[in-house]
């Protein structure tokens, strides 16, 4: 077998075990009975809720998400505006319970933007949730991430549901989450690891979001991947709240698709090395809670490594038939590892 050959099945085991991994996983979830987190969780009095709403120059949206927050079927809570860079002229909001926030210089960043409330916090509230411009929540919302709080956990991440589905790319962008929300949130967490952050629809204790990020300045998409990997390194779980639900406005247009990808394979990069770090903590500390998580941290994003799937399943057509074969059987238990949508 020549050095080409070996090389060549080393760049397809790096490629294809992200194929068969969630099959692995989906078994053990099955055996493990599926998700049942919530069921077991006792409702738990009223918590403090600080409710985080972020905008960069644009304020189109901001009235809605908050109409929407207003209707939470929950009481103690205060909602804080950030409005960055953003002419806020025409917000009005007649409830004491919203605070508009505009900071007097550019802060042009989600972690400067969640200080920047903190910082103005009317009281000290225990959890702090995090809710992008463009969300809408659930009446429910609190009351579903309440009960984990409740039980220990530090970290809760919701569900991100479709607030649009009227064009292809939106759909794709959708059909996207499901599959991140089945295997990234609910295995990971039903098998004793955590829950993948998704930059809203989350919610912290507030002394663990100050613990993780008050001494770091992220720049740039993909602050929730700097927050995910500084509270799994402290072997802390993720808990995942199947009924805590947002609505996120999704990608309607090539461009926006093209932009969008882009940015995901830039934070990838940046933010993949974390997973050795993690999978090395783990086996040194035996937690399933690091090592699953640290696995996960390093995939690509979904359509990238289908993609080199696919091409590498097709060059094989033409140099070895029978790893073609390999390929599309790796590929079926991709497909077929699967649960009904939400």
């Amino acid at each position: 077998m020549s050095m080409l050959h070996i090389l060549w099945i080393i760049v397809q085991i790096v490629i294809g075990y992200q194929l068969v991994i969630p099959f692995i996983l989906y078994v053990f979830y099955i055996l493990k009975g599926g998700y049942k987190a919530a069921n077991n969780l006792t409702p738990p009095a009223e918590k403090d809720y600080a409710i985080i709403v972020t905008a960069y120059e644009q304020t189109t949206l901001l009235p809605a998400v908050v109409e929407s927050i207003l209707k939470l079927d929950y009481s103690n809570y205060l909602v804080y505006i950030v409005a960055d860079n953003c002419d806020i002229s025409d917000l009005h909001f007649n409830d004491e319970r919203v605070i508009l926030l505009r900071p007097e210089t550019v802060l042009a960043g989600n972690t400067r933007s969640h200080f920047y409330a903190i910082a103005h916090f009317k009281r000290n509230h225990e959890i702090l949730t995090i809710i992008d411009s463009d969300n809408l929540v659930e009446p429910n919302y609190l009351k579903e991430l309440s009960p984990f709080f409740e039980a220990g956990f530090e970290a809760v991440q919701g569900v991100r549901a479709a607030k649009n589905l009227n064009t292809t790319y939106a759909c794709l962008d959708a059909a996207r989450d499901i599959y991140y929300h089945f295997y990234d949130c609910e295995v990971l967490f039903t098998l004793g690891s955590s829950a993948t952050l998704s930059g809203s629809g989350m919610a912290f204790t507030t002394s663990l979001y100050k613990d993780a990020l008050e001494k770091l300045d992220v720049k740039g998409a993909g602050f929730d991947k700097v927050l995910q990997a500084q509270i799994v390194k402290n072997d802390k779980r993720i808990a995942f709240a199947y009924n805590a639900v947002v609505y996120d406005e999704k990608t309607t247009h090539s461009d926006q698709l093209v932009k969008q990808r882009s940015r995901w394979i830039n934070t990838w990069f940046k933010y993949f090395g974390y997973g050795f770090n993690i999978i090395g903590r783990g086996i040194k500390n035996f937690s399933i809670n690091q090592f699953l998580f640290g696995i996960i941290l390093l995939r690509p994003p979904l359509f990238l490594f289908i993609l080199a799937s696919g091409l590498c399943c097709f060059i094989n057509l033409f140099i070895f038939p029978v790893y073609s074969l390999i390929w599309v059987i790796a590929m079926a238990m991709f497909v077929f590892a699967k649960k009904a949508p939400y």
